[in-house]
């Protein structure tokens, strides 16, 4: 998992609340056994229609997502942070977000941050200005060019994962020595050997 620390760059906006995992990643695209390729995919049914936030060619690069409340709500697949991420989201902005798709988003590398809606409106305001913001991790801050700066609370396992960009076996991994002296330290109480027979 690649390490998140900052990241500066167009916001585009998705203006709806309670957008669940299955507009975000249609079921018919979880076929695939591997993580990449489901940017494609990403809100299929909506972007059929030209008015759609990710028709704008504005939008089509930007790695910051402001999104309405429960985002993420619904299903618990992972697939709708996989789509998001490949697409080039890094960040999504919103009042909330579904406990699952929060937990899959950190997993995958993308930053989750819930702000209130005043915040969300002051950003929304600001972007007029200049679409332009960073969102630092390390920090704690978003800021704009402008001067704005707005901190949050972001929970602290989370805040590590993405800033080291650790993985679940990456983090494993960094406590190997420790792994390797309780083994050492501590007897089997039976021969392993014996269940392969």
């Amino acid at each position: 998992m690649k390490a998140l620390r900052s990241v500066t760059g167009k916001v585009a906006v998705l203006d709806r609340a309670d957008v669940d995992t299955d507009q975000i990643i249609p079921k018919q695209f979880l076929k695939r056994i591997e993580r990449s390729g489901y940017g494609q995919f990403l809100f299929y049914d909506w972007v059929r229609d030209p008015a759609f936030f990710l028709n704008d060619p504005e939008n089509r690069d930007a790695p910051i997502l402001i999104a309405g409340r429960n985002f993420g709500c619904g299903s618990s697949r992972e697939h709708a942070a996989w789509a998001l991420e490949d697409f080039g989201f890094r960040v999504v902005l919103a009042p909330s977000f579904g406990d699952i798709f929060w937990q899959n988003a950190v997993n995958t590398g993308l930053a989750p941050i819930a702000l209130a809606p005043e915040a969300i409106a002051k950003l929304r305001d600001v972007l007029v200005g200049g679409n332009e913001l960073t969102v630092d991790l390390e920090q704690l801050r978003i800021t704009h060019p402008s001067g704005l700066a707005i901190g949050f609370d972001f929970d602290a396992h989370a805040q590590e994962t993405l800033v080291h960009g650790l993985d679940d076996v990456a983090r494993t991994l960094h406590r190997a020595d420790e792994i390797t002296a309780f083994e050492a330290a501590h007897t089997t109480r039976f021969d392993a050997r014996a269940l392969t027979l």
